[in-house]
């Protein structure tokens, strides 16, 4: 069996409409990420078929606002309000929006960077 596991950087313009490919190709989605990098984030959507793996990586500025995939994959509600509440990433048209409150935590957005 020959695995895969590709990652793809991706522009917010073809970020969209690449997740609704990845869902009408049956690819799952099986994790978002989002790290601290200068000036932003990198916000990582992998997806799972067939033993194969692709992340599309995704540049975030901090300022940017990106939108949503729970309209298409309605499991991300979770990991996108995670990235919101504890990076403090700007995500729009989340289906169900805990609006900072998914985790009881002392401080806005820990590990987003202070300036």
């Amino acid at each position: 069996m020959d695995q895969k596991n590709e990652i793809r950087e991706i522009t917010r313009d073809v970020f969209f409409a690449t997740v609704i490919r990845m869902k009408m190709e049956l690819w799952r989605l099986v994790q978002i990420c989002a790290v601290r990098v200068e000036g932003g984030y990198d916000m990582s959507y992998s997806f799972c078929r067939n033993y194969e793996m692709v992340t599309l990586r995704l540049h975030v500025k901090e300022d940017e606002e990106i939108s949503s995939i729970t309209q298409v994959y309605p499991c991300a509600f979770l990991q996108e309000n995670e990235a919101a509440e504890l990076f403090g990433v700007k995500i729009r048209n989340l289906t169900v929006d805990y609006r900072s409150k998914l985790y009881r935590i002392d401080q806005e957005t820990p590990f987003k960077e202070k300036g």
